[in-house]
């Protein structure tokens, strides 16, 4: 019998005596949740940032409005120890971030689709990241599983390159078909038509000589043309559904991902 089993033992006797029943004491422990499951003092997962070792390069995007109604955006050094569950919280395993955004999340101004996103800056986080596909070598990497999608329009984007406007190219589920995109053209390639929600992959982009490579998993998936003067890498969840096309209309229809680590080189 292990430590935990006697010690539990121990406070059902303890208690029983206390009480003057058996009967109620066993009732009690019982309605209690994981009253002897955790030894006391057992440590808590750290903060979303710390939990994957994300660098200052970092601002986040958030799906909950501000008092103007735009989304909210936390930046460094908050950043590092922010956590607001469910939207951006530490997985239970301790090992990833879990960033959702519902169908009724508020939305920036330039989509009608909301976001739980990380938007790359500048290496110590005070100003947007900004560089050109014509000019150095640009890489992103990350490592993600794609875990819950929204009704009605099962679509999320996860991991992009934006430019002045618009998103270059990403990583886009649709059910169960995983395509990268190329500007508007949505199913630029297909990448797996079985992709099962809570899979890991690692998504990778290489931006040199006004072009973007598209790996999935070490494999070069695409290779995207793509000339523009102020890109910048996102990581996260950006839902692609909203109320006018996926119900309910609360924040129980959301999508979801679980982002284990990212990192962004430029040379």
């Amino acid at each position: 019998m292990n430590k935990y089993a006697r010690s539990s033992m121990t406070s059902r006797r303890n208690l029983a005596a206390l009480l003057g029943s058996p009967i109620l004491a066993a009732a009690l422990l019982t309605a209690l949740p994981n009253a002897s499951a955790t030894p006391a003092g057992a440590a808590a997962c750290p903060a979303p940032a710390k939990a994957i070792g994300l660098s200052t390069g970092w601002k986040l995007q958030l799906p909950l409005p501000t008092s103007s109604g735009s989304p909210q955006e936390v930046k460094q050094p908050a950043l590092a120890t922010y956590s607001t569950s469910p939207w951006f919280t530490t997985k239970s395993t301790c090992d990833a971030i879990l960033l959702r955004a519902a169908v009724n999340g508020a939305t920036t101004s330039n989509t009608g689709y909301p976001r739980s996103e990380l938007r790359e800056m500048t290496a110590d986080g005070s100003s947007t990241a900004s560089w050109s596909s014509t000019s150095g070598t640009h890489t992103m990497v990350f490592d993600e599983a794609i875990t819950h999608l929204p009704q009605d329009k099962p679509h999320v984007m996860a991991g992009q390159i934006h430019d002045e406007t618009s998103d270059v190219t990403s990583f886009r589920l649709e059910g169960t078909s995983l395509y990268v995109t190329s500007y508007n053209t949505t199913h630029y390639k297909l990448v797996t038509s079985n992709y099962q929600l809570g899979t890991r992959f690692e998504g990778k982009f290489v931006v040199h000589d006004g072009q973007v490579d598209v790996y999935y998993n070490g494999t070069l998936q695409a290779t995207v043309d793509a000339d523009f003067g102020s890109g910048y890498f996102k990581a996260g969840d950006y839902t692609q559904a909203n109320c006018t096309n996926s119900s309910p209309c609360d924040s129980s229809n959301y999508g979801e991902v679980a982002l284990y680590g990212v990192d962004v080189t430029h040379s």
